[in-house]
């Protein structure tokens, strides 16, 4: 059986990050330094002003937590989708699906309690 060659395409590598370097460069940290100062003032902007919506505020601010976080691990934790990363990638994935279970069991609970919980008249009455 012949062996088939690999593909001589480009890398799929995280920004920054040279064909032979390990880690990212003074210019990918820069650059990731930008991003996340970027949108944590974005952040403050949207929290603090009329820029959105009332009810968007919390969609937004989401959704801005979301990119900084994925700044983060493409520029300082330098995760991406290369061959080399895949055990990064499933570690990653893998603690996302805890993070989510955890929030999501956690709001389940406090959803049960509420609905479960006495008045707080009801309380008033059994104390007299």
């Amino acid at each position: 059986m012949a062996e088939i060659p690999a593909q001589s395409g480009p890398k799929d590598r995280a920004p920054g990050i040279g064909e032979n370097e390990a880690t990212g460069s003074l210019t990918s940290y820069t650059i990731g330094l930008a991003f996340a100062l970027l949108l944590t003032g974005a952040s403050f902007v949207v929290s603090q002003t009329s820029l959105l919506w009332a009810p968007g505020v919390s969609a937004g601010l989401a959704v801005l937590a979301i990119a900084q976080m994925g700044v983060h691990l493409v520029f300082f934790l330098h995760i991406s989708t290369g061959r080399d990363n895949t055990n990064n990638v499933l570690a990653l994935a893998f603690g996302v699906l805890i993070v989510t279970l955890v929030v999501a069991g956690s709001l389940w609970i406090i959803a049960n309690l509420n609905a479960n919980m006495i008045s707080p008249s009801a309380i008033m009455q059994m104390q007299q």
